[in-house]
């Protein structure tokens, strides 16, 4: 039998559905994953149920591949994942042409239902999805934070942590096969171990890792700015194999923001963080993502806001307007009392300042010899990516090709001249 599985939101999703795929084939399923044309007997879609974006995503996948089974080019339905972990009794009353609803974490009994067998030896397995030069990460699952706009905790639960050596062992098992770039992740990354060890772990889990030889990169996704762990920066300038690069959701700058958005820091330390982490790592770059329109914010909080942005002037940053998620704090105690047009004015401002400070940022590498791992081809170029780049959301490097007499290859890593650049994109020729 042959399955099409689908995965919606983020990667730490995509590391679940790598282990549920490879628990499938060990039962002698084909499974093809995020086909362009799904022509399996069964579906099995992947939700995520973050914000109203994804939620809308997830829901009109299902309903097109009901339409499918309606038309009798599919044979069974399956709806996994977040979004079905949080509204279960919802999406069974409002979907009946999916067959079966399952939780985040139901993979045992996805494989029994569809009359195979769970190898709990091989739990840790994963057929990648990815490029197999790199892979994702994911160190723990949860979250202990309760900030009050987030859903995360509601749906995953409380933060558990992987041990130590298990991470490791996996890490050498990924890089026997051919991976070179970690890309680590979680719900929360800076709280790892805490669960497990009473304290934070992620400085000397990410020594660990760079110790293990065969590791080129490791980029750090997903920390959380309060309580930050600054031996973490000594082990990025103790190992050249540690990415100068580091994803740290900020959401606001402005203390009546923070305050009411419960992230238990105020404006004047999250300026010092940042100063701290430029001055320790010189050259990082630093990937946030801000928050606009969450209740009660002004015309003045988002100025701060804008200030901010200009001051730090971040390499990287995504922004979102803030949407209510039924079960938060923020819904249950606050009133969204920001109109949907000034939330978009105030995104569409804050993304026209990111983009000066994009173009910015690339034209400063004009000149520049770095270090380019080789991802793909594509038309008359091969794309790549900077240390300071981490795949699908940041920018890439093309090099035009025939510059060489030899071809370059997915996973190879080359010295390129940045010749030139646009608001996101680097162009470059082989040194």
């Amino acid at each position: 039998m042959t399955i099409d599985l689908i995965t919606l939101g983020c990667s730490k999703n995509l590391v679940d559905s790598e282990k549920l795929i490879r628990q499938l084939e060990l039962n002698g399923f084909e499974v093809t994953h995020d086909a362009e044309d799904p022509k399996g007997e069964i579906a099995i879609v992947n939700t995520c149920g973050f914000i109203g974006d994804a939620k809308e995503e997830s829901i009109n996948m299902i309903l097109e591949l009901a339409q499918r089974k309606q038309q009798g080019k599919l044979r069974q339905l399956i709806v996994m994942g977040c979004l079905s972990q949080r509204y279960f009794e919802e999406l069974k009353q409002e979907l009946p042409e999916v067959d079966k609803f399952y939780g985040k974490f139901d993979w045992e009994q996805i494989v029994t239902d569809l009359g195979g067998t769970y190898h709990k030896e091989a739990s840790f397995e994963r057929r990648l999805t990815t490029p197999p030069h790199y892979a994702y990460l994911k160190i723990s699952e949860g979250c202990n934070r309760h900030c009050a706009y987030c859903a995360i905790p509601i749906i995953t639960g409380k933060q558990k942590s992987r041990p130590i050596e298990e991470i490791v062992a996996e890490v050498e098992g990924l890089v026997a096969k051919g991976v070179k770039e970690f890309q680590v992740i979680a719900q929360e990354l800076t709280g790892y171990g805490t669960d497990l060890y009473g304290g934070q772990m992620i400085a000397p889990l990410i020594d660990r890792i760079a110790e293990v030889p065969g590791v080129q990169w490791i980029r750090l996704h997903y920390a959380y700015p309060t309580s930050f762990p600054m031996e973490l920066l000594q082990v990025m300038k103790r190992h050249d194999n540690v990415c100068k690069y580091l994803d740290i959701a900020l959401q606001h700058i402005s203390d009546s923001q923070l305050s009411a958005m419960r992230r238990n820091i105020t404006r004047e330390q999250t300026y010092d963080l940042i100063e701290t982490i430029r001055r320790e790592v010189p050259g990082i770059h630093l990937r946030t993502t801000l928050m606009v329109g969450f209740p009660g914010e002004t015309d003045e909080d988002f100025q701060q806001l804008l200030d901010f942005l200009k001051w730090a002037k971040f390499e990287r940053m995504g922004a979102f307007a803030y949407s209510e998620e039924e079960g938060t704090y923020a819904a249950e105690h606050y009133k969204d009392d920001v109109p949907d047009e000034v939330k978009q004015a105030r995104l569409s401002k804050l993304m026209r300042v990111q983009q000066q400070i994009s173009a910015e940022v690339q034209e400063s590498k004009v000149g520049q010899e770095l270090k380019v791992i080789i991802d793909r081809e594509e038309g008359d170029y091969y794309i790549g990516r900077t240390e300071f780049d981490s795949p699908e959301v940041d920018p890439e490097v093309l090099i035009k090709k025939g510059q060489k007499k030899e071809s370059l290859h997915p996973g190879q890593f080359v010295q390129v001249k940045i010749e030139s650049a646009d608001d996101f994109d680097l162009f470059g020729e082989i040194v």
